[in-house]
């Protein structure tokens, strides 16, 4: 039965989807160049709202867990396992007030997907070409000096590749290694993300309905003395406790 609804729900969820980012690319591109950057992000930030909410044409449940402890003000890396390209909506607008940006594939700046590929672009994103490590460690690089000098905060999923089962794979240390590189006193801050694989369950059709999502911000982790690896592993570690515990 529920995959029968998710037939009948997923063309209206990707319906309302589609209508929000192409209704967004031209408001994206307008703001971007009469108000710059701050009116840029207001708007990439109300359009992740809205894709949040298309979750609910599901009638699946979003639940975002935030956590006051984390300070503004400093740069910080958010870590987070990933389980679906639905993962990033929340992370942008729950989160806004850091100013977060995406180590992402270049693909997918290139793709001309309206919005998305536009934000890509022009919004501080690192776009990396995985097949190039030189340009993927300049392209981190240059998110790393824009943390340090305008205040932004970056997002990075060390998994690498979405799981299609909710079981986590191994973190991996290069892109956060990069960051900390420019940024010793950044902070760590653990994301746990929780069953949106089982949204993806069927492929991306039809989608799975009736589907409680969570998305939890842990205590922060100091780097202090401790080597990169040990703090991707502490990272790694408590996600691992909250996703697969």
């Amino acid at each position: 039965m529920r995959k029968v609804l998710g037939y009948l729900l997923t063309p209206i969820f990707y319906t309302a989807f589609l209508v929000l980012i192409v209704f967004f690319h031209p408001i994206q591109w307008l703001c971007l160049r009469l108000g710059g950057y701050a009116a840029h992000k207001w708007s990439v930030d109300i359009l992740n709202s809205g894709l949040v909410s298309c979750n609910y044409l599901l009638f699946n449940r979003t639940r975002f867990i935030d956590n006051p402890n984390i300070p503004t003000g400093r740069p910080v890396i958010f870590v987070a396992n990933h389980q679906s390209m639905f993962d990033i909506p929340p992370l942008i607008f729950f989160l806004r007030r850091f100013h977060g940006k995406f180590i992402s594939k270049l693909e997918l700046a290139k793709a001309g997907i309206p919005s998305i590929s536009f934000n890509l672009k022009h919004g501080g994103a690192a776009n990396i070409d995985r097949k190039d490590p030189k340009q993927s460690i300049a392209e981190i690089l240059k998110l790393a000096q824009n943390m340090q000098k305008k205040h932004w905060s970056a997002f990075i999923f060390p998994e690498g590749t979405r799981t299609k089962t909710g079981k986590m794979k191994t973190f991996s240390v290069g892109g956060i290694a990069t960051l900390l590189k420019k940024n010793p006193d950044a902070l760590i801050v653990p994301i746990a993300i929780r069953g949106s694989y089982q949204m993806v369950k069927w492929g991306m059709f039809p989608l799975r309905p009736f589907t409680s999502m969570s998305w939890e911000v842990l205590d922060p982790i100091e780097k202090g003395d401790m080597l990169v690896d040990e703090i991707v592993l502490a990272a790694e570690k408590v996600i691992r406790e909250k996703v697969e515990g």
